[in-house]
Order: C-alpha cells, then sequence, then structure tokens
C-alpha cells in the first residue's frame, strides 16, 4: 500500500535487489518495487528518508495507513516497534527495470571498532535480497530535497563533501555537464574507500584519508587556488560543526556571496539522528 505525505513527496515501499562493497567502509545497496514506477528525481544531491526494520521484523513499522497523519503515529509506536529513519542521498536511479542505488558508509562494523555499530549500518552490513524498507521520496523531478543549484553564470563548482556526503557529491559529479569546471575535495575513511569517479566535467579530485594523518579539511582548502572564478558555486556537505566552519572560510576569508555558498549539514558530532531530529 502507498500513501501519499506531501507533494511533490511520498511513501515507496521497496525491498533489495543486490548489494556491492564498494570499499571497506562502504557499501551500494540496490533496492526495486513497483511502487518505483511513481519515483522522479533530477538527481544531484536528491535527499530521501529511508526506514529500517529493527533485528527480528520482517519489515518497518512505519504508519502509512495514517496518511498525514503518520509521524504522530509513528511518535506513538513503542521504542523497539518503531521503524529506524535515516536520511540518505540517491545515488542513481534506472528505468527498466526500475531501480535505485543508495550508499551506505558503515561505522562500527569492522573488527576491534572503537565506535559502536548503529542500527543503519548493522542492517546495511548484512542486508541480503528481499530485506524490506520503506522510504521518502520524490514524486517530481525537480524538488525541495535537492539542495545543488549553482546560479547560471557560475564559472566554477567547489565541492567539499565528508565520507558522508561522498554519494551526494559523486551524484553531483555525474550530473554536471561537459565542459564544467570544478574542484572537489572528498573524504574517505580509509584508502581503500577511494572511488573512480565518473563525471563529464573538467573536474579535479582531491580525496584526503581520514585518520592516516591527513590535513584538516579547512587546512586543505585554505592552501588551496580557484584559478579564474569571478563567479563561484560552493557546495559543502558533512558535519555540522566543520561545515560551518568551512563557510566562514568561504564567505568570511575569501569573500564569496552567501548566496552563492550551499552548506548542509548531514550530521553532527555526539549526536544521533534521534537526537539532531529532537533538538531541531
Amino acid at each position: 500500500m502507498t500513501t501519499a505525505v506531501a507533494a511533490p513527496f511520498r511513501f515507496f515501499s521497496l525491498q533489495v535487489v543486490r548489494t556491492r562493497r564498494l570499499g571497506p567502509s562502504v557499501v551500494r545497496i540496490t533496492f526495486a518495487g513497483d511502487d518505483l514506477r511513481a519515483f522522479r528525481s533530477d538527481g544531484r544531491d536528491q535527499s530521501l528518508s529511508l526506514f529500517l526494520p529493527h533485528p527480528g521484523q520482517s519489515e518497518p513499522a512505519v504508519p502509512i495507513e495514517l496518511g498525514d497523519l503518520w509521524w504522530q503515529g509513528r511518535r506513538e509506536l513503542p521504542d523497539h516497534v518503531r521503524a529506524v529513519m535515516r536520511s540518505y542521498t540517491l545515488r542513481a536511479l534506472r528505468r527498466d527495470p526500475d531501480e535505485i542505488d543508495i550508499d551506505f558508509v558503515l561505522h562500527g562494523v569492522e573488527p576491534g571498532a572503537r565506535a559502536p555499530v548503529g542500527p543503519a549500518s548493522r542492517w546495511a552490513s548484512r542486508a541480503t535480497s528481499g530485506d524490506r524498507v520503506v522510504l521518502i521520496g520524490p514524486a517530481v523531478e525537480d524538488n525541495r530535497a535537492i539542495r545543488f543549484r549553482p546560479p547560471e553564470d557560475t564559472d566554477l563548482v567547489v565541492i567539499w563533501a565528508d565520507e558522508t556526503a561522498v554519494p551526494a557529491a559523486s551524484a553531483i559529479l555525474a550530473s554536471l555537464p561537459a565542459g564544467t569546471r570544478a574542484r572537489v575535495w572528498l573524504e574517505a575513511g580509509q584508502a581503500g574507500d577511494i572511488q573512480d569517479l565518473a563525471t563529464e566535467a573538467d573536474a579535479e579530485v582531491t580525496w584526503l584519508v581520514c585518520g592516516t594523518g591527513s590535513r584538516t579539511a579547512l587546512a586543505a582548502l585554505k592552501d588551496a587556488e580557484l584559478p579564474g572564478a569571478q563567479a563561484p558555486y560552493v557546495w559543502i556537505a558533512g558535519e555540522s560543526g566543520r561545515v560551518k566552519e568551512l563557510r566562514r572560510h568561504f564567505v568570511g576569508e575569501r569573500g564569496i556571496n552567501r548566496r552563492r555558498v550551499t552548506f548542509v549539514g548531514y550530521w553532527r558530532q555526539g549526536l544521533s539522528e534521534e537526537q539532531l531530529r529532537a533538538e531541531e
């Protein structure tokens, strides 16, 4: 059963069709389902709300039958029943057959991990064909959950993403037309997580490997030149504190018009997504 949320978004009931490890910390999961016939997106950094089941559940508990009251109904479910809700980026959409890809960064699942494993990483690391999920996604191509919107006069696209935002940055790069100049910094949890990214843009991509003594994002960007950029557009996404720091650099130190800087906090150090949503 599919119930409208608030146009242009709706619920989609899907199942896993395959998984593929892209690196030690990254897994790509492909989903399919009849509902995807109504899925529409221009791609780029398209955000999705994904609902996952708890261990032992055959499907996530989301009261979609309540229509517009689903959120209230969800809050009334017991914690151990209420579906795990996480925000992810659409990595790819394909037709014939209808499929979408979502890339998951896995934390805490590797042997000897310092950080405890979260529910989404646990689920993604064990996902197999047939596993069921629910997501809220777009029913129209151009929607407010797409944040990457460079002005028409942009002569250089500047991108920074930590490892949680690499899927969005990768999708953005894939969407850039030939001839677009781009300067890109991406973080990877381990060297094995570095990916070859497809793009027709004239893009210079620099990978920064976390935890191996690499320079901080701000240090790397402070030293960087943006040659010939008279009208740059900046997109930065990742941990909220670092995103704000980088925005101050671009606006305050480089003098880029704040309207030409898109910044998105995907997570906040020390807070779970539930805590962050409650705070917001």
